[in-house]
């Protein structure tokens, strides 16, 4: 499996859930993992003490004293390269919503500039139809001479007549002027307006690339913290029990230490099936959640619509306000609510995202994307690279990030640009 394909376990992730089964793996997935060699940072290549190097180190105060020490610095290693390479996953993160957020301005205002363009072209062709139609009007009414001739006549009701139709004519020429004036005005601003779309739109994809770039560095760096974090909890306990049989000066043996090892390890296993059994859970009792319909689409969640896409007020609280443009919708089904894939596809994100908090992006193929925040902490039951169906359980509702309670923020896109997910999924069957 190939580096950009591997699936990674997110912090406190479960694996993919779906509406009838719930695929989990269990620790020794995560220590096979761990142990791969290939994908374990070179701060971590150390070589770990087994029991029976702690059992006969505690034989010679020498050979304890370094094995102390030598175990000392693995935890301090351990403990230093997670501070490390969750500061970074941090950092990385919220380079990537910036540059995502940049993006998705970038992106309405390309597209609001095109739009008035178009608008001011249909005017300016309006009035140049009109300019022509009266144009048309004036040369009918003075193309010949029998006008001219009347006026020499000597008639007075003739000419009365005559100097009524030039009268006629001279106002029309007045108003042809002002409707040329006005077309030209029209043609130059549709002119002016497709010009700032053009610049838009280059700025716009621009945006888009570097978007593109700090979202995949994001989530590399969001992977080795994760590595790093595995690796702690593969390691750190057993280290630190290790260190703790070398230090022992009572009766306790090294196999008492190792009992409580396992012991924590069972407890882990145990802790890990009641996580997957709740996801279970959610997924039975979705509440229209996750239904997948006829267009192959579901419903990303149960919960009902709060916000919708667009301009909105701005709103403040927990330390931050709001943008005054939504790019989703959000839905709220309740703290741990099931969060599910609204089609299949390739989850192309999944980690910490700035104000969206915990997020998962899923590419859906053909330029159709959706993206899912506020999860949970705890709460990604997919990672990285890893395949879904329609109606997956991919995470749970929560409020990290900027959220003002827990719910699920979604949005939809289209080639990259963030369209409005209520009229998008209307048209594949789904009410939100």
């Amino acid at each position: 499996m190939s580096a950009t394909s591997r699936p990674l376990i997110r912090w406190g992730a479960e694996p993919v859930v779906s509406r009838r089964a719930l695929l989990g793996a269990g620790t020794a997935a995560v220590a096979a993992l761990l142990v791969a060699g290939p994908f374990l940072p070179a701060a971590f290549a150390a070589t770990y003490p087994s029991w029976d190097d702690v059992q006969a180190a505690k034989a010679n105060e020498a050979t304890k004293a370094a094995e102390v020490q030598r175990i000392q610095g693995l935890i301090q290693s351990l403990t230093g390269e997670v501070a490390r390479t969750r500061t970074a996953a941090e950092q990385a993160a919220g380079a990537f919503y910036t540059a995502q957020q940049e993006y998705f301005d970038a992106s309405i205002r390309a597209d609001t500039l095109q739009s008035q363009a178009d608008a001011e072209a249909r005017n300016a062709t309006d009035a140049a139809n009109k300019a022509g139609r009266i144009a048309a009007q004036l040369y009918r009414d003075g193309g010949d001479t029998t006008s001219l001739e009347l006026f020499f006549s000597g008639s007075a009701a003739t000419a009365d007549d005559l100097l009524s139709r030039l009268g006629v004519m001279d106002k029309l020429l007045e108003r042809n002027q002002t409707v040329y004036a006005a077309a030209l005005t029209a043609r130059d601003a549709a002119q002016s307006l497709t010009d700032q779309a053009v610049v838009a739109r280059d700025e716009r994809d621009r945006l888009r690339r570097v978007a593109e770039q700090k979202m995949l560095e994001s989530q590399q760096a969001a992977d080795a913290a994760q590595v790093a974090l595995d690796t702690q909890s593969l390691y750190l306990g057993q280290l630190q029990a290790q260190l703790a049989a070398l230090e022992d000066t009572t009766a306790r043996t090294v196999a008492d230490y190792q009992a409580g090892v396992e012991a924590a390890r069972i407890a882990e296993e145990q802790r890990l099936a009641a996580v997957r059994a709740e996801a279970e859970r959610l997924a039975a009792s979705g509440g229209g959640g996750g239904a997948v319909v006829s267009s192959g689409w579901a419903r990303p969640t149960s919960g009902h619509r709060t916000s919708g896409f667009g301009p909105r007020s701005s709103r403040c609280g927990n330390g931050y306000c709001s943008t005054s443009y939504h790019y989703g919708v959000d839905l709220s089904g309740g703290c741990g609510a099931g969060i599910y894939a609204a089609a299949a596809g390739i989850v192309v994100y999944a980690g910490y995202n700035g104000g969206y908090g915990n997020y998962i992006k899923i590419d859906h193929g053909g330029g159709i994307g959706t993206g899912y925040a506020h999860i949970r902490p705890g709460g990604f039951y997919v990672g990285y690279g890893q395949r879904v169906n329609a109606g997956d359980l991919i995470g749970s509702e929560g409020n990290t990030g900027n959220a003002f309670g827990c719910n699920l923020h979604f949005e939809a896109y289209a080639n990259g640009s963030p369209i409005d997910p209520t009229a998008f999924l209307a048209s594949r069957g789904i009410s939100i």
